[in-house]
């Protein structure tokens, strides 16, 4: 068979049922096998929200997406939806076209090098110049980009590979790639420490959320009688209505989480990688506690944050090992009650109902409204912190958002994907004014394909965040932040055929996002939001917790 019939065979094997993407020149012999295909294609109006749509997908499926570029600035279009996954570890398979292999090089039309491109910002890279290596190279790009950790794998197809034979044997030939090897050679140290903590602290990250060892974590907890705080990525893995789980820690994470995670004698770190966000000043961080650092990535035990004990493993299986050397062991409550006392402190009400509208009761109203399987995107910027901080994730409720790109533009293309993954659950972006205008053409996308998700969007005519630092770290001193010439967001996703409502009034929100939530079309809710509002509290970059700028936030805990 020709490469191009011989490419979507292959796909179907894998199981891909939906792609997306945009065709090109290169990509016509591929594209013409896909009409006879039962795979779903989802024509995107740009290609890097073809990458976050694989992205928001994956993370909703827990499969690889699947995500298709013509050569040149198809392929370049691409990288910023490649390298979002990538900093996210989120699995995905990238194929671009290629021009042929006898004029590579050559400066050809459309060419552009996308296996250099790609090389720093995938798992692993390949580029076809052999036909007989595709069958090969299709099937190890998904097993690579789901064994260890996740991460995106990417594919360049000259087009005469497409039109090249491919015999069977070379289809049915089996393909093996190694497996990490864990090392759990120091889990009876691990155990030994934490069962002589006197004030023990779990914090998860982004590996907890794909290895879905949110429960076991919370029993383990129980077991420990220690709180979780959860990073930026992490958010959702475990329920935040339950009483040791703390919520997000960090540059804007809660008072609470960050006290826990700065007052414990152990740190349990499973999954992360100890970001900057997290750690704040690191010549500071966790001076005085010991850490148990778990990963399956071996590179990052002691690459930030110097542990006493490190564990090689996913997540799940480093968890269950130690609950069974535990479970025998009986902690004293001191600790735990001191937590939960602090927890309820940190509590505070932000059903703020004055004029302007305030962001925290958009958030409020939707932690109260959305339904218990809802997935929350979000953009990146205030609405993102807003999100992570007051948005409460509980019961099958999902929180997806860049963390470690931190990628405008990222929220409403993943929003889509989520929901082709999972079409039955609400789906809802939480976006700013500057995110949504760099993807706001997928409207189009989500009306065609009948796909209803929900945009909350915080509109105050800032790019907020940057505004924020201009006005807190360099004297209120404002360029190049407020945005003179923006449309009217309500017109403009009618334009596409979406419905929209503009909302000003703290008395309209709840009312407004019920009624997004049961549209059967794409719907835009147009939060207009108090523009002094700042994303408070928040530990300013690179100091330590003790200089966090505190707003409205009463919190006492620190100083208790």
């Amino acid at each position: 068979m020709k490469g191009a019939r011989a490419a979507v065979e292959l796909l179907e094997k894998q199981n891909v049922q939906v792609m997306f993407g945009i065709p090109g020149g290169v990509l016509l012999p591929f594209y013409d096998e896909l009409v006879q295909s039962d795979i779903r294609h989802i024509l995107v109006r740009h290609e890097q929200c073809a990458g976050h749509m694989a992205d928001g997908y994956a993370r909703v499926s827990k499969r690889p997406g699947v995500c298709v570029a013509t050569s040149g600035p198809g392929a370049t279009n691409l990288v910023t939806g490649v390298a979002t996954a990538f900093m996210d570890s989120s699995p995905m398979v990238a194929i671009t076209g290629q021009v042929a292999t006898g004029v590579l090089g050559n400066d050809a039309f459309q060419e552009a090098d996308a296996f250099s491109l790609m090389m720093p910002i995938t798992k692993h890279n390949f580029r076809i110049t052999d036909p007989k290596t595709l069958p090969e190279v299709v099937k190890k790009s998904f097993l690579i980009a789901t064994t260890g950790r996740y991460g995106p794998v990417h594919i360049d197809i000259p087009v005469d590979i497409f039109t090249s034979d491919i015999t069977e044997e070379q289809m049915s030939k089996e393909v093996r790639v190694p497996k990490p090897k864990r090392n759990l050679s120091d889990l009876l140290d691990a155990i030994k420490l934490l069962e002589n903590a006197e004030r023990p602290t779990i914090m998860v990250g982004g590996g907890v959320a794909w290895s879905q060892a949110g429960p076991d974590i919370v029993r383990l907890a129980e077991l420990l009688m220690a709180p979780i705080v959860t990073t930026l990525m992490a958010k959702g893995s475990v329920p935040e209505n339950h009483p040791l789980v703390l919520g997000v820690c960090g540059m804007h994470g809660r008072q609470v989480a960050n006290y826990a995670l700065n007052n414990c004698d152990v740190l349990l770190a499973i999954g992360t990688r100890f970001s900057d966000r997290v750690t704040g000043k690191l010549s500071e961080f966790g001076m005085k506690t010991k850490v148990v650092h778990v990963d399956i990535d071996s590179s990052e035990i002691g690459k930030n944050v110097k542990g006493r004990v490190g564990l090689v493993g996913d997540a799940w299986t480093v968890v269950h090992a130690l609950i069974a050397g535990l479970q025998k062991r009986k902690k004293a409550a001191t600790w735990k009650e001191r937590i939960l006392v602090l927890n309820k402190e940190c509590d505070c009400d932000y059903d703020l109902r004055s004029d302007p509208l305030k962001p925290q009761k958009v958030i409020f109203e939707l932690s109260k409204n959305l339904p218990d399987d809802a997935i929350v995107t979000t953009e990146v910027g205030q609405n993102q912190m807003w999100a992570a901080h007051f948005y409460k994730c509980y019961g099958k409720r999902m929180f997806i958002t860049s963390g470690g790109l931190g990628t405008m533009g990222f929220g409403f293309p993943a929003a889509i994907g989520a929901k082709v993954a999972r079409p039955e659950s609400v789906v809802a972006d939480i976006a700013g004014d500057g995110s949504l205008q760099m993807v706001v053409q997928e409207f189009a996308t989500a009306v065609e394909n009948d796909l209803p998700v929900v945009v909350a969007l915080m509109n105050n005519g800032w790019l907020g965040m940057v505004k924020q630092w201009q006005k807190l770290f360099y004297g209120s001193r404002y360029k190049a932040t407020k945005f003179a010439g923006s449309p009217d967001f309500v017109k403009l996703a009618e334009a596409y055929g979406a419905g929209a409502l503009r909302v000003d009034r703290p008395s309209e929100v709840a009312e407004a996002i019920k009624r997004a939530c049961k549209a059967d079309v794409p719907f835009l809710l147009d939060f207009i939001i108090d523009p002094e509002e700042d994303v408070l509290p928040m530990t300013p970059p690179g100091k330590s917790t003790t200089e966090c700028i505190k707003g409205r936030c009463m919190w006492k805990g620190d100083v208790a």
